[in-house]
């Protein structure tokens, strides 16, 4: 059987289809509806705990670093060492005062380079102890945000894994309503509901008023709805509207309802008067 070209479809069915399609797309929203808050929870977290990562490479990274100042400063104070024990052999062998005053100044400034040389490696092992404690804090962050993390994927894993068969099926029906549209139309369909608030871009005629913003509808326009021989959009929010009949949905007549409830309200005043009115009986 020959496919139908969406560009020759009547307005009727177009409309009809694009309907269907609202009511496929509505119904995978309510299946999204229940995940919740649970897929932004989870992208949080797994920001977060990036970031963490990223915090304590750097902590380690830092420590790292202050430990290899401490060899070097290590390294250097017993080069400090070696210098001002071979100077004190050299003072033993000065033949005038020149030499001495030089030698004795050599081991002063030696001495002063292994004082200093301490004083920074006890500063290391200061900013040591700061970065492993901020090390560890971070560490328990990251360890207390992973097991949030599974506790949330968990959740959502459970929740995707009972609607994902129903939402693959109508992802199916989408596919197969949007082939059997124009492209103009859907593109313009899509655009609606992506700018209207409730998702919905095709409404029906709900008490003489549009079913997405219930802006009022004039008269002639709600007739020019019922004829199908147009595509009529809603002159205050821009959503598609259809007639309630073609959407397959029942009205009850405007007023109908009212009318019931008005007459028996005067039948019970009626009846009421009645018995007021009843003569006493004589003495």
């Amino acid at each position: 059987m020959a496919k139908k070209d969406p560009n020759e479809m009547p307005v009727e069915e177009r409309l009809k289809t694009l309907y269907q399609l609202q009511t496929t797309l509505s119904a995978i929203d309510e299946k999204r509806a229940l995940r919740g808050e649970l897929p932004l929870e989870v992208q949080d977290l797994e920001d977060e705990i990036e970031g963490l990562t990223t915090r304590v490479e750097k902590i380690q990274n830092e420590i790292k670093e202050y430990e290899f100042a401490i060899s070097q400063k290590k390294g250097d104070i017993e080069t400090a060492k070696t210098s001002v024990e071979r100077y004190k052999t050299q003072l033993n062998d000065v033949k005038n005062n020149r030499e001495y005053d030089t030698l004795t100044k050599e081991i002063e400034f030696q001495s002063l380079e292994i004082e200093l040389c301490n004083k920074k490696i006890k500063e290391a092992q200061v900013r040591i102890e700061e970065k492993k404690e901020e090390l560890a804090k971070n560490q328990e962050l990251m360890e207390d945000r992973q097991q949030a993390l599974e506790v949330k994927k968990g959740e959502l894993d459970e929740i995707m894994d009972e609607t994902r068969a129903e939402e693959d099926k109508l992802k199916a029906k989408v596919k197969e309503l949007e082939a059997k549209i124009e492209p103009r139309l859907l593109t313009s369909f899509k655009r609606i509901r992506k700018n209207a608030r409730n998702g919905l871009g095709i409404v029906y005629v709900q008490r003489d008023a549009c079913g997405g913003c219930f802006n009022k509808i004039p008269p002639q326009r709600q007739l020019d709805i019922k004829m199908h021989k147009k595509i009529i959009v809603c002159e205050y929010c821009g959503r598609i509207m259809i007639d309630p009949e073609l959407a397959g949905v029942k009205v009850t007549p405007t007023g109908t309802e009212e009318k019931k409830t008005r007459k028996r309200t005067i039948r019970k005043t009626t009846k009421k008067a009645e018995d007021s009115q009843v003569p006493e009986a004589e003495a």
